[in-house]
């Protein structure tokens, strides 16, 4: 099995209630790849760097099994770069500088050794640029995911619907289901999604969990509560890394295994708040990642027949 992401490599600088930052690693690609890199040794990644992306932080993805052949490199230009500001509960923030620097052109290249790809998920990007891969790859991945945001909705509405049409997976957040289905009920909303082009929805809901849309089935996943929550940024890309990592590694894309994809991602994400950027994230053992699951289990498992009984 393969999987292939295409997304952002980029520069964050960070604020929140705990502290701030300088320059630091972020971009979609980058947590999407190291979340994923726990599970899916066989990964490819295509996005663009300038000349002043780190060589260390390449080499670091490299060992993690990352083929960097898609990734380009542009000599005399910068990287993308966000910078942003959280306010105390953690759930807004404010943008404060935005650089599309080597973002602005980006035309996905695929490598000939990356054609075959099994899996495929697409970070958030112009609706355009997600098209544009897919077109590119010669034969279908088993499984296409991917996600987007509200600025596509106010500004790229017909590309993002042929886009969709395209995808089997797409994970969004509450706010940008709603805003994509114009119903406030998120039941409302997976159909009406659903019925433009993904078989499978997951809506994420920040610190209230994730849900699951799959045919006529339905799952919820908890959030775990966690005591310190630094940085937030780059949790949604985790979440989609630990995802779709999961899936790219078993024979059957069913409910079950779905179910357990969305708690992997679940718990790959609580990681990524507990330090600024990918830090938590490069420093993870199998072990932890094992028991993080296993209390994501323990939040929702129980005796109902026990209970019933007593």
């Amino acid at each position: 099995m393969s999987l292939l992401t295409v997304g952002s490599v980029a520069f964050d600088a960070i604020e929140t209630p705990f502290g701030k930052t300088d320059k630091i690693i972020g971009g979609a690609g980058t947590f999407i790849a190291i979340a994923s890199s726990y599970f899916q040794k066989n990964q490819r990644l295509v996005s663009v760097v300038g000349e002043d992306f780190p060589q260390d932080t390449l080499d670091d993805l490299r060992v993690r099994g990352v083929d960097l052949q898609g990734l380009q490199i542009k000599s005399g230009e910068k990287t993308f770069f966000w910078s942003g500001k959280y306010h105390n509960d953690m759930n807004s923030r404010d943008t404060l500088v935005t650089e599309l620097n080597v973002l602005e052109h980006f035309d996905p290249i695929i490598p000939s050794s990356y054609q075959g790809t099994e899996f495929l998920m697409l970070g958030n990007l112009s609706p355009t640029v997600q098209r544009l891969v897919i077109e590119r790859l010669e034969e279908r991945p088993k499984l296409i995911a991917m996600d987007t945001m509200n600025f596509w909705m106010d500004i790229a509405w017909d590309e993002l619907m042929k886009t969709l049409r395209l995808v089997d997976v797409l994970i969004i957040n509450d706010e940008e289901a709603r805003q994509l289905s114009k119903e406030f009920s998120l039941v409302k909303a997976a159909k009406k999604i659903k019925s433009m082009g993904p078989k499978i929805l997951v809506i994420k809901k920040g610190e209230h969990g994730a849900l699951l849309f799959h045919g006529e089935d339905v799952f919820f996943a908890p959030a775990l509560p966690l005591e310190d929550v630094f940085d937030p940024t780059g949790a949604g890309d985790t979440f989609a890394g630990g995802f779709m990592g999961y899936l790219s590694t078993v024979e059957e894309v069913n409910f079950e295994n779905l179910k357990r994809a969305i708690i992997v991602g679940s718990a790959m994400a609580s990681f990524c708040v507990e330090k600024f950027g990918t830090e938590r994230l490069m420093t993870l053992t199998d072990r932890e990642i094992e028991n993080r699951v296993q209390k994501f289990v323990n939040l929702v498992q129980f005796d109902m027949i026990a209970a019933i009984n007593a």
